[in-house]
């Protein structure tokens, strides 16, 4: 029963990382179609981007943690990205260049949010199994 849990707490956290790009997906389109201003719209997505890093950078470590190799192997691409990002302090948004970037920030967070809804099918389908087979053995 046990594992069950784990992978309900990878589908949660999973979901908070699928919410917190398409908040940022929304401040974005929000910008572009010019219901906000350029400021508001950077600090509410720089206000979102360190905690999507974390929570990524947990789950991955969870992942590892938790024996499940695939999975962990399957977050290292994305966590590899958001460190580069990052380290080349490139994760936040510039207020003065965001129209000039706002396709590429927009494919940027579209490729994330596929490749999290990735994730989450495969932790779904993980959830599933898991919890047929413990119901298999109950019975």
């Amino acid at each position: 029963m046990g594992e069950v849990w784990a992978w309900l707490l990878f589908f949660f956290i999973l979901i908070g990382i699928l919410v917190m790009l398409v908040f940022q997906l929304v401040c974005l389109a929000d910008l572009e179609f010019d219901y906000i201003n350029p400021y508001d719209s950077s600090s509410r997505i720089n206000k979102t981007v360190l905690p999507e890093f974390i929570t990524q950078g947990v789950l991955c470590f969870l992942f590892l943690m938790t024996g499940h190799w695939v999975m962990s192997l399957l977050c290292i691409p994305y966590l590899y990205y958001n460190v580069r990002l990052y380290m080349q302090r490139q994760h936040l948004v510039d207020v003065t260049e965001i129209f000039n970037l706002l396709s590429w920030e927009k494919k940027q967070r579209i490729i994330k949010l596929g490749y999290i809804v990735l994730l989450l099918f495969i932790s779904l389908f993980w959830m599933i199994y898991n919890a047929l087979e413990d119901d298999d053995e109950l019975q």
